[in-house]
């Protein structure tokens, strides 16, 4: 089993910057695919962004050039750096995990942390 849990959500201003962390159990994490997501009110959840196994990301569109997705897998650690926050980037961001990359990137990984909340201020 895996638990995975969210931190470093909170309230910053329209152009600020915020990192968010995932902390996943276990020794298998290096093996993991790991994404985070994020769902606003209303919104279904959407892939934010991606890391294979191997460290490979990927970004959608919309934060593409603002966000960045790391891993430091000596601390079975997952990290969101936002930089250049935007209203409409409020939501619950959540992590995800999977050792099957199609999975994550599909929207059905084997787990999902509780989120964390994070309000972008116009």
């Amino acid at each position: 089993q895996v638990q995975l849990v969210e931190s470093g959500g909170g309230l910053v201003q329209a152009g600020g910057s915020l990192r968010v962390s995932c902390a996943a159990s276990g020794s298998i994490f290096s093996s993991y695919a790991m994404a985070w997501y994020r769902q606003a009110p209303g919104k279904q959840r959407e892939l934010v962004a991606i890391i294979t196994s191997g460290g490979s990301p990927n970004y959608a569109d919309s934060v593409k050039g603002r966000f960045t997705i790391s891993r430091d897998n000596a601390k079975n650690t997952v990290y969101l750096q936002m930089n250049r926050l935007k209203p409409e980037d409020t939501a619950v961001y959540y992590c995800a995990a999977d050792p099957a990359l199609p999975r994550v990137a599909a929207g059905i990984p084997g787990y999902w942390g509780q989120g964390t909340q994070v309000t972008v201020s116009s």
